[in-house]
Order: C-alpha cells, then structure tokens, then sequence
C-alpha cells in the first residue's frame, strides 16, 4: 500500500468518525458503524487506529484544530474579540443545530480514568481559556468571562435558544465596561 492511500484511509475514518461523534456522541458511535460509513476493512481501520480511544484523541486534536481555526477566521475582523465570542456561539448554533460543546459533550460521555482523552479535552479548554487571556489583561477577568462563554454554550445548547448567548453576552460587555471604568 502507498503512503498515500494510508494518509487517505485515515483521513477518510478520521473524517466519518468526527461526524459521527459530533453527531451521534462517542458512547453511541460503535466501530463498525465508522467501518461500514467509511468503506473501509476492519484491519485499516485498527491500523491507523489500536483502538477506539486513539480514534477519540485523534478526533478531538482534529476537533480542536478545525474549531480554533473556524473561532479564529470569524473574530478575524471584530474589534472587540471578547464579545464576537458570544457571536461566534450564535453562529455555531445556526449551523451546528444547537448541538454543542463537542468537548463538553465528550466530556460527559468519558469517565476520569480515561486520561488520555481527558487530557486532550483539558488541552481545548486551556487553550479557550489562553485566548480569553491573551485578550483581557486582568486574569481574574479572563477567567469570568470564559466561564461565561462557556456557560452560554451549555444554556443554549439546554434550552435550544440564542437568549442565554445574549443574556451572558451582556454581562460580558458591563463587566468589561466596569473593568475599563
């Protein structure tokens, strides 16, 4: 087999898995559902991927690098980050159905012992909370308003409304206002 047909095996299972996983959760997406959607054999799969949990990490790592770059095109021309974050969680519910936090969603779905996974969950959420920092320089504040943002994802995935986006959305913008005041 070429190196090429064995990157493109694993970017066809990496990329039906990733579907499957935001769609469906990991917990309910069995192996032989990634198998039989990516039309590969079983010994392709298992050779790009031991085991279900190396296909986890290599999802969230994609996951994580696809979102960040997505996050970071849409504030590409805002002036106020902070608060385009907000937005950004608006427009992903559009386009994502209210589906979520794909880390968030995985997270409730892995127990602790797990700690590959939860190290590349933990990997995301540090990086959410480096963003918030490198744009807020109050660290105390960076903090508040990524939980926040964080809690605006939950909310409106919970109650499939825009509102709590908005809602935090606000309190983001009068605590930066006091902060600045």
């Amino acid at each position: 087999m070429k190196k090429e047909d064995k990157v493109s095996t694993r970017e066809k299972i990496l990329h039906i898995a990733t579907a499957l996983f935001h769609k469906q959760g990991y917990n309910a997406t069995g192996i032989n559902q990634v198998i039989a959607e990516a039309k590969v054999a079983k010994a392709s799969l298992y050779y790009h991927f031991p085991t279900k949990d190396d296909l986890c990490i290599a999802y969230l790592k994609e996951r994580h690098r696809k979102w960040e770059q997505d996050f970071r095109a849409f504030l590409r021309d805002k002036p106020n980050k902070v608060i385009a974050a907000f937005d950004a969680i608006i427009d992903d519910n559009l386009k994502n159905d209210f589906r979520g936090c794909s880390f968030l969603n995985m997270l409730s779905e892995t127990p602790p012992q797990k700690t590959k996974i939860f190290e590349a969950l933990q990997y995301h959420k540090l990086e959410l909370q480096k963003f918030f920092a490198s744009e807020l320089e109050d660290s105390e504040l960076a903090y508040q308003v990524y939980s926040l943002f964080e809690n605006a994802i939950m909310e409106s995935q919970l109650f499939r409304s825009q509102a709590p986006v908005l809602r935090l959305q606000k309190i983001v913008v009068s605590l930066l206002d006091k902060h600045q005041g």
